[in-house]
């Protein structure tokens, strides 16, 4: 069986070498699309490459290897969060509604998005500090560390509170994901997690900030 080299063209290459930035963002966008509607393990090179109408060889001309093609998708991810993050904000409300609003928005995310979530989240994108997750990345969880240091400014380090309820966070999302809370504590809403988790991490409501 004639096997398919990476030099061959199908329609659609020739057209995207003259628009350099055609196919990259082409199998960007397709790698999102795919990881929105079947999930992490769905990204494979190769079904990126099908989809997006070119040769299996053809992405490697944007992206040198498979993780830096996942961590492109995995930007717009965080784009894409952060957006959300802007536009439920309210810059006037006091710290704490500010971060409940925020982590329901977190929560939201990782249900609607759920491969793109777990994308986002993967060890070896984000240890990599060439890929340009960071600078996606770290910008919320500064904003996350700033509102907490609002609310509890007798902290010793306000970034340590902050990745203790981020990962609370992070763990309801999953375990509801998965269907542990419910079978456990036979809950069907994840809201009382996590006004359970922001009062272990920040104290009662109506706290002062």
């Amino acid at each position: 069986m004639h096997e398919e080299t990476e030099d061959h063209q199908v329609p659609g290459d020739r057209a995207d070498e003259r628009s350099d930035g055609g196919l990259r963002e082409r199998l960007v966008r397709v790698g999102v699309e795919l990881v929105n509607a079947e999930g992490a393990q769905a990204l494979s090179l190769r079904e990126i490459a099908r989809r997006a109408g070119v040769s299996h060889g053809a992405p490697r001309r944007h992206f040198p290897t498979h993780l830096e093609l996942l961590s492109a998708i995995a930007r717009q991810g965080f784009t894409e969060l952060a957006a959300r993050v802007a536009a439920e904000d309210r810059e006037t409300a006091p710290p704490r509604e500010r971060i409940a609003l925020l982590a329901g928005v977190y929560l939201d995310y990782a249900g609607t998005r759920r491969g793109m979530y777990e994308l986002m989240f993967r060890h070896d994108l984000l240890e990599s500090g060439s890929l340009g997750l960071r600078e996606t990345s770290l910008p919320l969880f500064a904003r996350h560390t700033e509102l907490v240091a609002g609310v509890r400014p007798d902290a010793a380090d306000p970034a340590v509170l902050a990745g203790a309820l981020w990962a609370n966070l992070h763990g309801i999302a999953q375990l509801w994901h998965w269907g542990s809370l419910r079978l456990a504590t036979g809950g069907d809403d994840p809201a009382p997690f996590l006004a359970a988790a922001l009062d272990a991490h920040l104290g009662p409501a109506g706290r002062a900030a």
